[in-house]
């Protein structure tokens, strides 16, 4: 490919060199690169340019770029834009059908569920999101939730050729917010919930909901589905959204009015739900615990269902469901059969969600072990706090992740909510008393961290997994 191409609208020197390559790394430069001088939160790209053209840059894409020698200067209004266009031009190939969905919690859940539908109906399908990709070959780390447009276009490309037509992909606030998914040809759209979280980047709620609310305005094409959680309370502001954009709205919930939820019966490793597609009926019986996963289920459920599937096949492929990584995720049981659990809950509504779903399968005690992290909203440590106090018979206040910030300040923060919590700073440590204390018929669950495998202190990653600790504890308590 080569410039002009690349970038339409430049036709200046260089116009005709051929690209190798985009990046936004100046790091990832090599000879017939097009480097995208961003101006970042943390740093300006535009420092970077001399690095970019020494690595072999034969163009700079930017804004208000300065005068620059060795390579083609592309000037723009709006840089991330314009790098996602030129991501999508040099990767062009995506599959047929890709949805996105966004929210404050269930993404990661939702696109694996509806890739897992997707399959059991014969579809060849991947998802995108904080768990990386996952497709026909196997998993491609991505590094991010949403990652850069070209990171995005490289995967999406790798999918198609590896045979992929269904995809679903999450859509996070600081990728929405940052251009890059603005140019993903999107099939339809999903809206799970909103709650507070991410304020330390967005500064209030209504930017945070204004960044989400663009999947919906902006970038979903006019008449396909937007299929939106009928029981968020903001339901509203998506459901507007999605008519004002021309959008097939999609209701779904308890209180959806087209795939409704008329009766669910928690049973002891899962849950039988009673649905309504447009007054066609089924019964399931959902092989996952917690009426939250029910509704990510649901979600996709909606998504396959307006994507063209018939309810038979959705309900078959909601029946074979499996949980994801870290999602609600079963680790193991004491010797007197109390359960261990480990979640990605990090959020006040994610961890009150999470701890009343685990309630009716508990006939003990409901034991919570969970941090907050570093250099992140301070403002929800003491409502995570308040939730636990709330909801859990025991807490257990531990660390997570508490990157540059002082560790026993953030547990102090959550401990205002929850002052009766006992204190172990020391997460390894605090999963072994907690599993050491079980007693028959508890629940333990294991927040936070969900399938992250490192805790993250000052700029260093230490290997660490909630899930190989718990194992190993349960172990040590059988010999015991």
């Amino acid at each position: 490919m080569i410039l002009k191409d690349l970038v339409p609208f430049y036709s200046g020197p260089g116009a005709e060199a051929e690209v190798t390559g985009i990046t936004a790394d100046s790091r990832r430069v090599q000879p017939g690169y097009v480097f995208a001088a961003m101006q970042g939160v943390v740093a300006d790209g535009r420092k970077f340019i001399p690095g970019a053209i020494e690595n072999g840059a034969i163009a700079v894409l930017g804004e208000d770029l300065p005068e620059i020698g060795g390579a083609a200067r592309i000037e723009v209004e709006n840089a991330r834009l314009a790098m996602a266009e030129a991501s999508a031009r040099f990767y062009p190939t995506q599959p047929e059908q890709i949805v996105a969905i966004t929210g404050t919690n269930g993404k990661s859940s939702t696109v694996d569920f509806l890739r897992q539908i997707w399959q059991t109906a014969g579809l060849k399908s991947a998802s995108m999101g904080t768990l990386g990709a996952i497709g026909p070959s196997g998993h491609i780390d991505l590094g991010h939730t949403t990652p850069d447009p070209v990171a995005i276009h490289a995967t999406l490309q790798t999918l198609a050729q590896d045979g992929v037509t269904h995809a679903a992909m999450e859509a996070s606030s600081h990728g929405l917010a940052q251009y890059r998914l603005d140019a993903v040809s999107l099939s339809a759209v999903a809206f799970t919930n909103l709650t507070q979280d991410h304020l330390d980047y967005h500064n209030t709620m209504d930017e945070y909901r204004s960044a989400k609310l663009r999947l919906f305005s902006e970038l979903a094409p006019k008449g396909y589905p937007a299929v939106v959680n009928a029981d968020s309370d903001q339901r509203l502001f998506f459901e507007e959204a999605a008519q004002q954009a021309g959008l097939d709205l999609v209701s779904v919930g308890w209180r959806g009015t087209d795939l409704k939820i008329e009766e669910l019966m928690p049973k002891a490793t899962g849950q039988r739900l009673f649905l309504d597609w447009r007054s066609e009926k089924a019964a399931i019986d959902l092989p996952l615990i917690g009426e939250f996963q029910a509704l990510n289920a649901l979600t996709a459920a909606g998504l396959a269902l307006a994507g063209g599937l018939d309810l038979q096949a959705v309900a078959t492929g909601m029946s074979k469901l499996q949980p994801v990584k870290g999602r609600l995720e079963y680790v193991g049981e004491t010797g007197e059969g109390a359960g261990v659990f480990v979640d990605y809950a990090h959020t006040p509504a994610g961890l009150d969600v999470l701890i009343r779903a685990a309630r009716p399968h508990t006939a003990g005690r409901l034991v919570v072990v969970f941090g907050c992290g570093g250099d992140r909203d301070r403002g929800k440590r003491p409502l995570m706090g308040e939730v636990a106090a709330k909801h859990a018979d025991h807490v257990i206040v531990t660390d997570d992740n508490p990157r540059s910030e002082d560790p026993a300040a953030i547990r102090a923060d959550v401990l205002e909510g929850v002052p009766n919590g006992i204190e172990i700073g020391d997460r390894g440590q605090a999963i072994q008393d907690a599993v050491k204390d079980l007693r028959k018929g508890d629940t333990l669950l294991i927040a936070g961290k969900g399938h992250e495998t490192g805790q993250i202190i000052g700029e260093t990653v230490i290997p660490f997994s909630d899930q190989e600790t718990a194992i190993e504890a349960l172990k040590e308590a059988a010999n015991a």
